[in-house]
C-alpha cells in the first residue's frame, strides 16, 4: 500500500487529489497538511511513503521544505505540485530532491502514473525536462541569469513578472510586505535591473509568464 501526504494550502486542491487518489485500491491518503510546517509534524509521527508537496507555500515554500522532509524521512518519493509551467521549477525541483513535477492542470491519470512510477524508484519528468537535464549535465548549456536566484527569490520574480504587487505577494506567500521587497531588492540586484519592468521584460523574452 502507497500511504501519500498531500500538502498544499488550498483545501479544495488538498480535497479533490484524495478524492482521486482513493478511487485507487494500492493508494491511502494517510495525511493532509496545509503547509510545510504541519506536514513535518504529520511526518514524524506517520508511516508515509510519498509527499504530493506544492512548490507556493505560506511561510517556507515546497522547494525549501524537501531538505527537511528528506532528513526526517530519507526514503520518502517526492512528487512537486505547482501551477507553475514545468519550464520554472521542474529541474530546482529534481536537484533539491523531489522525483517527479506536475502541474495542477495534470489530468488524473498522470497524476496516478506519476505516483506509480515514482514509488517504484524512477522519476516521473516530460521529455522536454530530460533533454534539458541532459544538456545541462553535459555542460553545453548557458545557465540563464534567473538561475542565480535562490528558489525563493525565483518565485517572487515570477509573481512579480505576472504583474502582483508586493502587498499581493506577501498575502499569497504568507510573508511581511517588508520581507518581500527584500527579496524583490535581492532580485534587482542579482539580476542588474532597476525595477519591475525590467523583470517583466525578462521575464517575457526568456517565456517565462504563462
Amino acid at each position: 500500500m502507497i500511504n501519500i501526504l498531500i500538502v498544499d494550502d488550498h483545501s479544495i486542491v488538498r480535497e479533490g487529489l484524495k478524492k482521486i487518489i482513493q478511487l485507487e485500491t494500492d493508494m491511502v491518503v494517510a495525511g493532509l497538511a496545509k503547509d510545510a510546517s504541519e506536514a513535518i509534524r504529520i511526518l514524524s509521527s506517520t508511516d508515509i511513503n510519498l509527499v504530493i508537496l506544492d512548490i507556493a507555500l505560506p511561510g517556507m515554500s515546497g522547494l525549501e521544505a524537501i531538505k527537511d522532509i528528506k532528513k526526517l524521512r530519507p526514503a520518502a518519493r517526492i512528487i512537486m505540485l505547482s501551477m507553475y509551467p514545468e519550464e520554472r521549477f521542474a529541474i530546482r525541483a529534481l536537484k533539491a530532491g523531489a522525483s517527479g513535477y506536475l502541474t495542477k492542470e495534470t489530468a488524473p491519470e498522470e497524476l496516478i502514473h506519476s505516483i506509480r512510477m515514482v514509488n517504484s524508484g524512477h522519476h516521473y519528468v516530460t521529455s522536454y525536462i530530460a533533454e534539458k537535464m541532459v544538456t545541462e549535465l553535459q555542460g553545453t548549456a548557458e545557465k540563464a541569469p534567473h538561475e542565480r536566484l535562490s528558489s525563493r527569490e525565483f518565485e517572487v520574480m515570477c509573481m512579480i513578472g505576472s504583474g502582483k504587487t508586493i502587498s499581493e505577494i506577501a498575502g499569497l506567500l504568507n510573508l511581511s510586505t517588508r520581507t518581500v521587497s527584500t527579496y524583490r531588492a535581492r532580485i534587482l540586484e542579482k539580476m542588474g535591473f532597476k525595477n519591475n519592468a525590467m523583470i517583466m521584460h525578462y521575464m517575457v523574452d526568456n517565456w517565462l509568464v504563462e
